[in-house]
């Protein structure tokens, strides 16, 4: 009969790896979240610029995940400016003004960059 036995375990070896998981993912985040950034503000429909100058983003942490969130700081009486021009909004006057999808085409070469990237760094560890 052949049998095994270990002594310990391997949680600093565990706490290692996961610092350096998340050091790399929270370092692609950081890239993407800078282009998409400058992707925005290129595509923002341009009066003033204040809008397209308002594009920022954080990066969420939770326990076991991390989102990427990009928000516009132009707000106008309690009314994103970004989301009127991407959706449209009525007037005073009764008129309505038609948006334009100008978001999802400048985001989704960034979201493809990073799944791509992402699911390399997966499939590396």
């Amino acid at each position: 009969m052949i049998s095994f036995g270990h002594k310990g375990d391997f949680s600093k070896a565990t706490r290692y790896f996961e610092k350096l998981r998340k050091a790399a993912r929270l370092e692609i985040l950081n890239k993407y979240g800078q282009e998409g950034v400058t992707a925005l503000a290129a595509a923002t429909p341009i009066d003033s610029g204040e809008t397209a100058a308002s594009w920022y983003y954080e990066i969420k942490e939770g326990k076991n995940s991390a989102e990427l969130v990009f928000y516009n700081s132009n707000i106008n009486q309690g009314v994103s400016i970004a989301i009127i021009l991407q959706y449209g909004h009525g007037t005073g006057t009764g008129g309505y003004v038609q948006g334009q999808d100008y978001i999802n085409p400048a985001m989704r070469p960034i979201f493809e960059k990073i799944a791509k990237e992402l699911w390399e760094e997966v499939i590396r560890i």
